[in-house]
This record gives C-alpha cells, sequence and structure tokens, in this order.
C-alpha cells in the first residue's frame, strides 16, 4: 500500500524524533577484550607457575587473550587490593590462595573486605604444606629438627611470605606445640624464599610443597614431615607430622579464582565454564599433578563451593590467629 506524501513525511518526523541510544557495554559479547589474571606475588613462585599452566587453555576456552600479572608486597594484599577496585566486568581477575583471601583478612589491616568485596569464580587446586630445611641442616628428621631447636633457643629461622601467612602460623603453632623458638623471617615471595633455602640463608619452611619437592628431588633441600593426615601421594616417603612427633599440625595451600563484587552472574558462569574445561584438560591435570597440586573434583569447581569453603576456613584460622595475637588492630 502507498503511504500519502503527507502522511510519510509526518512518520519520518516522528522517527527521526527518537534518540539512538547507545549500546550498553553488558550487551556486548563477553570476553571481548584481554582478559588479566592478577597473581599477586613476584614471579617465580608457585601460584606465578599454576597460573601459567591455565594460560593457554584458559585462552583457548575464552576465546580471547588473557594476561598474567604478578603484583607483590604485603603478602598478597597490594595485588588482591587492586582487584578489588577494578570494574566488575570479568576483565580482571583474582588468582591466589587461602594466605590473600582469608588470612590477610585477619592478620591484616585491609581497605577491602577478603569476602565481600569478591565474587568467587572457582576452586582451582589444593596441596598439603610441608616443613622443610636446607641440606646442610644439623637433622635428617622432625624430632632431629626439635632437638637442635630446643638446644639453640632462637637461633634456628624460618620464611614465610608475609606477616600472617600459612607458613608463619604454621611455624607458630609448631614452636607452641614442641616447645621450641626460632625466628621467622617475612619474604614478598615464595621464589625469594625458595632461593635463600636452597642457598643456605634459612634453615626451615612451612611452606607448600609443590613449591620445594623439585629441589627435594634434586637433593637441594631435605624434606622433614608432610603436614596432612596420610601420606602425601607425591612423595609417600616422607611422613607425615603425626608418625614424625607433632601430630595434628595440618596445613595446605587451597588456590582459587575470584572477580571483583558486583560481575554480572552470566559473566561468572562464562569464567567458570571455561576454567572447568580447563581442569578437565588431561594436559593440565599431568602438568599440576606433576607440579604437586590436586585439582579439586568437578563437583567442587564452583562458585559456591569455593564460598564455602573459604568461610570454613575463615571460622577455621581465624580464632587461632587471635589466640596468637596476631589480629590486625
Amino acid at each position: 500500500m502507498k503511504i500519502p506524501r503527507r502522511q510519510f513525511l509526518r512518520l519520518a518526523c516522528s522517527a527521526a524524533a527518537v534518540p539512538v541510544l547507545p549500546r550498553p557495554a553488558g550487551a556486548q559479547a563477553y570476553p571481548s577484550r584481554p582478559i588479566t589474571i592478577v597473581v599477586p606475588f613476584p614471579a617465580g613462585g608457585s601460584t606465578g607457575a599454576m597460573a601459567r599452566i591455565l594460560l593457554e587453555p584458559l585462552q583457548k576456552a575464552l576465546g580471547q587473550t588473557v594476561i598474567i600479572e604478578n603484583i607483590g608486597g604485603a603478602g598478597g594484599s597490594i595485588g588482591v587490593g587492586q582487584v578489588a577496585r577494578a570494574a566488575p566486568d570479568g576483565y580482571t581477575l583474582s588468582f591466589s590462595h587461602m594466605q590473600t583471601h582469608v588470612l590477610n583478612g585477619a592478620v591484616l589491616k585491609l581497605p577491602y573486605d577478603v569476602v565481600k568485596a569478591f565474587d568467587p569464580i572457582a576452586l582451582i587446586a589444593d596441596t598439603p604444606q610441608a616443613i622443610i630445611a636446607r641440606k646442610t641442616f644439623p637433622a635428617d628428621d622432625l624430632k632431629g629438627l626439635i632437638a637442635w631447636l630446643k638446644a639453640n633457643p632462637d637461633k634456628g629461622t624460618s620464611g614465610a611470605v608475609g606477616v600472617g601467612g600459612p607458613s608463619d602460623i604454621a611455624a607458630y603453632l609448631f614452636q607452641k606445640q614442641t616447645g621450641t623458638r626460632l625466628q621467622v623471617v617475612p619474604y614478598r615471595g615464595g621464589g625469594p624464599l625458595l632461593t635463600d633455602l636452597v642457598g643456605g640463608q634459612i634453615d626451615v619452611n612451612f611452606g607448600q610443597v609443590s613449591t620445594y619437592i623439585g629441589a627435594v628431588r634434586n637433593n637441594q633441600l631435605k624434606a622433614l614431615a608432610m603436614m596432612s593426615k596420610q601420606r602425601w601421594w607425591g612423595a609417600p616417603e616422607i611422613p607425615t607430622v603425626d608418625e614424625a612427633g607433632v601430630p595434628g599440625l595440618y596445613g595446605s595451600y587451597w588456590h582459587g579464582m575470584w572477580v571483583p563484587k558486583g560481575t554480572p552472574k552470566e559473566v561468572i558462569a562464562r569464567l567458570n565454564a571455561a576454567v572447568v574445561a580447563t581442569l578437565a584438560d588431561p594436559v593440565v591435570q599431568r602438568r599440576f599433578r606433576d607440579f604437586g597440586q590436586s585439582i579439586w573434583p568437578r563437583a567442587l569447581q564452583t562458585p559456591e563451593a569455593l564460598a564455602a569453603h573459604q568461610k570454613a576456613e575463615i571460622e577455621r584460622w581465624w580464632p587461632i590467629i587471635a589466640a596468637a595475637g596476631m589480629m590486625a588492630k
């Protein structure tokens, strides 16, 4: 049907009066630009190495470039703080562990809340802590370490990443349970700590076994005990703390991934799906296992599982931190 000229012009003018609204950013398919994963520790540590294992398969799963940015300092709180302040759009992620998203919330006065400032994506992997000594240390087992420390109070040194981190708190519990005293030396990251331990600059460390197992296998360090209930699958010859004489001194480093609070649910779902697909990759699974990491079961690779685990760990560790007098004032 032909529209009369006068009516056509009236319709055209009406259409021209309707403003053309800009397309909202959220309407753009995610991800449409590179994604940054912040590793809140210096390069050379276990967390950074794990991020590099995830990098290529994550890029394939997301169809976008993924950049790893190491931001060390203050026990990981500087890097995590940068993520907390980032736009909640899914383009800045935190990949870290229980120190930054559990312990730091108690031992440091932070400008952000370790729970309320973030939305969880997924649990990634877990590895137990171990009691490791320098190669030249004059003891070959845990009982020998305890005897030496009792004979040399305050002369032994233990490395720790930051103040109030897993290795620091484990050192406190070890001293309390064994009646020993040693000096805890803080480090910015696991890489520098490993270098000094191998170099004999410090005596022991209560760190994640994945950081040290390579040096142990190369006969550069001694593994005195695993801080776990069962012997570790990666080195079943190493006794547990229960077997070695300090029962109940358990600890592990579990890793997860978070985004700033308020990130759209569909973006979180997209990131979670990419992480799940990455962790199902046989090459990733083999490389994580070779690195001493146990990937969490598929049923626990969810935002809900990470939130629940973080909550349970806060309920476990914060009272211990308070009892040790390490709570931030």
